[in-house]
């Protein structure tokens, strides 16, 4: 018996104002099967997806030769028509369910709009019907939920609230574009493992991502796309085990999972270039030593908490302890809320704990005036998940770290444009870029920016708060290895955090994991990932894909 595909298309070609972005792109998709579509930013994924919905945008101009969805030739069709497709016959799931979602509705009312716009149900039939798709999704007191806002809800709740939306009526088509890309770990293992079910029913799926690994756990075929164009394809186990285009082998070399301490994930050729700043020594304490070295920055039994409403607190950490050592990285892993970032800003002296202390190359930090740590700020330095939001935007990029430069030291102007040259060349930029706007500088150039501010004062420690969350996977490999280089380079220490174990892994000698505001493991990397003796350790290490 002869099975028709539920999508199918031939030669999809997408421009903007002259520039092609989508070029002779053709696939097919199946009743229950699942095609990921994979390639890092700007490679057309999302345009390609949007164009099969008629979402590509009115300055676009797409042709293609054959575009059938759901059973329908919709190559010609009108707003009016796609509208009518939409939502009933095709299903789409974005990245970011908190924009995707009307802050100012419940999630039952958003739900509702494809059953109220696409079926004839009464309103007690569409209520019905939106309690049993959030039940459907996993979401738990689905009655309370459905008349919850947006905000209201975790991440993870509210990816499933937006699936819930996409799967209202059935649909024998279901896009879903980057839909784990902002969750924690294990929420988008159950994220994953829900699109899988649904496959398993029935509907065809275009799985759009830039991560590998994460497809692999649900794709039945891939096709990698690189500069508009599909440059590899076939089932999942040939593209994982024997790829055969050098973008493809690029682009799972960058994934950290299985990778050792200092081994490259990038090619070669991103190693930055030597600076005029003078190599440390990075010889390194190992374990068995470590109670002989002095730790740079260290943690206590620190608390904090924050108030909640009117009446209420909340206990975000508990009771912490750490010590990072000279030249050596500490991860600190856990989920969103588990209180590594409240952590974080403990250590670098913005919050104060509530109890217990923090300690700056063996002396007090955490309890004592602004002032008296001024002489000791500049030794530490912080990376961010978002650079460009920490940024000035009246400030280009020698601006920026002629700014940084200047912390606790007044230099000639003369002196700034040689440290903004050493400090870009440090990082892997071209010292052409000072006179530009961040704005105007990609994902990967921004970070390498945020490091390079962060050096500027010649810290000892850096605290870096997912630093690489954002980020595709081969610009992550780029940034995590040129992590690496300058550590072994000025024999930094990092504080990692991370909800990411194959990154954590990847980069640090000791590990603790954090749920609930409380470390529920602490010890040496390859001991906590290979011997987990804590139920919420290998509850994250069950959910992390491995391709």
């Amino acid at each position: 018996m002869n099975i028709s595909p539920i999508l199918q298309v031939e030669d999809l070609n997408v421009s903007f104002g002259g520039t092609s972005v989508v070029s002779g792109v053709s696939f097919t998709v199946y009743p229950g099967e699942c095609l990921a579509l994979v390639g890092e930013s700007g490679s057309g994924k999302s345009v390609t997806a949007r164009s099969l919905m008629g979402l590509a945008g009115p300055d676009s101009r797409v042709h293609v030769d054959t575009l059938d969805v759901a059973g329908h030739h919709a190559k010609n069709y009108s707003q009016r028509s796609w509208r009518a497709l939409r939502g009933k016959h095709v299903g789409l799931i974005l990245q970011d369910a908190l924009t995707s979602l009307d802050p100012l509705r419940t999630v039952g009312k958003e739900i509702d709009d494809a059953l109220r716009l696409h079926s004839s149900s009464s309103g007690a039939e569409r209520a019905a019907r939106v309690i049993e798709l959030l039940e459907a999704v996993g979401l738990d007191d689905p009655v309370r939920r459905a008349g919850q806002r947006s905000g209201e809800l975790s991440g993870g709740m509210r990816q499933r609230a937006l699936i819930a939306s996409a799967i209202a009526m059935n649909p024998a088509l279901i896009i879903a574009d980057e839909p784990t890309t902002a969750l924690d770990a294990t929420i988008a293992a159950s994220v994953m493992g829900l699109l899988g079910d649904l496959r398993q029913a029935g509907s065809g799926m275009l799985l759009i991502s830039h991560d590998l690994a994460t497809v692999a756990t649900v794709a039945d075929s891939i096709a990698v796309m690189k500069d508009g164009r599909i440059v590899e394809r076939g089932p999942r186990e040939l593209i994982l085990n024997d790829p055969q285009h050098p973008y493809t082998r690029e682009l799972l070399a960058a994934v950290p999972t299985g990778k050792p301490r200092f081994t490259r994930l990038s090619p070669a050729a991103n190693v930055p270039a030597s600076s005029g700043r003078e190599p440390v020594s990075t010889a390194a304490p190992n374990v068995g030593q470590s109670d002989a070295v002095r730790p740079l920055l260290s943690a206590r039994g620190v608390s904090k908490t924050f108030p909640l409403g009117r009446s209420g607190h909340f206990k975000a950490v508990r009771g912490v302890d750490f010590a990072l050592l000279p030249g050596r990285t500490l991860g600190v892993v856990g989920e969103s809320g588990s209180g590594k970032t409240t952590t974080a800003r403990m250590a670098l002296g913005l919050l104060t704990p509530d109890s217990g202390v923090v300690e700056l190359f063996g002396e007090p930090w955490s309890h004592i005036p602004e002032p008296a740590r001024r002489s000791r700020r500049s030794a530490l330095g912080a990376i961010y998940q978002d650079p460009l939001s920490s940024f000035d935007p009246r400030l280009s990029v020698g601006s920026l770290l002629a700014d940084a430069l200047s912390f606790g030291a007044t230099r000639s102007q003369r002196a700034h444009t040689v440290g903004i040259a050493e400090l870009l060349q440090l990082v892997g930029l071209d010292a052409s870029l000072a006179g530009r706007n961040p704005n105007t500088l990609s994902g990967g150039q921004r970070q390498r920016l945020a490091i390079a501010r962060a050096l500027a004062p010649n810290p000892k420690i850096l605290i870096c708060d997912e630093p690489v969350s954002a980020l595709d996977v081969s610009i992550q490999a780029q940034v995590l290895d040129l992590l690496d280089e300058l550590q072994q380079r000025l024999g930094l220490s990092y504080l990692f955090i991370s909800h990411d174990l194959s990154v954590i892994r990847h980069m640090s000698d000791e590990v603790l994991v954090m749920r609930a505001g409380e470390v529920v493991e602490a010890g040496a990397t390859e001991q906590v990932f290979t011997d987990p003796q804590h139920p919420y350790t290998r509850s994250l290490l069950a959910a992390t894909p491995v391709r």
